[in-house]
């Protein structure tokens, strides 16, 4: 069965990917800190062609230094960066925030990197990431709640599903942590519930066909 999703082509910052048939523009991943392995899961199944940008905020210790860019690099086909204030964020190219920081995309697809202050006890922060995607992308953004503890993420969906986004959310049964996604689906805001080895596949569907088979 496929479900579809209506999306509206009315903004002139979305004309390119209208033109290229695609239906959402970006893709915005959280976790807390026992979500590695369900990142990865979904990266390895993306192809190295991906027509949209991926931002990932994971919940990271702030005295650590981050790994994860090579972590998720070394299993997948796209390029994996740690993100970089000022940069604009490009296709195919996955972002990674840095510890102790919030991961922000502008109206100008600029990436911002601050450090004002926690949000629900931390930083980088799942709902700063995910307002700014709603904010500056609407109808044609995609979030993804991974597994994670407390309820990171769930003001984030409100928003994107506001804007008309589509809202995923791992199932409890593959969860190590069902925190963070249970307060996204609670909130009513979640589009799909789906066990992490469907995740990939469904955000390959969703940016083609605007739907899931």
């Amino acid at each position: 069965m496929i479900l579809q999703i209506p999306v509206s082509y009315s903004n002139e910052k979305n004309q390119l990917n209208q033109s290229q048939g695609l239906f959402f523009d970006i893709v915005g991943i959280t976790a807390s800190s026992d979500g590695t392995d369900a990142i990865v899961n979904i990266l390895n199944k993306l192809p190295k062609d991906l027509p949209v940008p991926i931002l990932i905020v994971k919940h990271l210790a702030s005295n650590y230094k981050s790994y994860f860019p090579s972590i998720f690099g070394y299993q997948s086909l796209l390029i994996v960066k740690e993100a970089e204030n000022g940069e604009k964020v490009k296709p195919s190219i996955v972002y990674v925030a840095p510890p102790n920081y919030h991961l922000i995309v502008n109206a100008e697809r600029e990436i911002s990197l601050t450090q004002t202050e926690k949000v629900k006890f931390v930083r980088p922060s799942a709902d700063v990431l995910l307002k700014s995607i709603a904010k500056n992308y609407q109808k044609r953004s995609i979030a993804v709640i991974l597994t994670g503890a407390d309820s990171d993420g769930a003001e984030g969906v409100k928003a994107i599903k506001k804007m008309g986004g589509t809202v995923i959310a791992q199932n409890e049964a593959t969860s190590g942590v069902f925190g963070m996604p249970g307060a996204a689906i609670a909130t009513g805001c979640v589009d799909f519930i789906l066990p992490i080895d469907k995740i990939g596949e469904a955000i390959v569907n969703l940016v083609h066909k605007g739907a899931i088979e």
